[in-house]
């Protein structure tokens, strides 16, 4: 008889526990419905579609033949040419180049 009221008591305890968990449950689905208006947008999220690895094969390799499609094929008047320098560009660089290294040996003679 004591284990009937024992079990008596275990089985009330949990339904007020179960009344207090729905009406927590009620107050995050209100909560969840007043942000799910803010954004304008339902508070409910649609199940995506799970694909297959095949199918998700496929994709890849439709993707990667467009990406391929599009790099390969440049049109030919977007490639700039290669720019040259004059001969006289070039001249008056090497001079300064010549010049810089003189006075690099110049300071390291110095310091020696």
């Amino acid at each position: 008889m004591a284990l009937l009221k024992g079990l008596v008591s275990i089985v009330s305890e949990l339904r007020v526990e179960r009344t207090n968990l729905v009406n927590q449950l009620k107050h995050v689905d209100a909560a969840l419905s007043v942000l799910g208006k803010l954004d304008g947008g339902s508070s409910y999220t649609k199940p995506r579609r799970t694909l297959s690895a095949a199918a998700r094969k496929k994709m890849s390799l439709a993707q990667k033949a467009r990406w391929a499609k599009t790099s390969s094929t440049a049109p030919v008047d977007s490639v700039k040419p290669k720019r040259t320098m004059s001969a006289a560009a070039r001249r008056k660089i090497a001079a300064f180049q010549r010049a810089r290294w003189a006075k690099i040996k110049a300071q390291q003679k110095k310091a020696a």
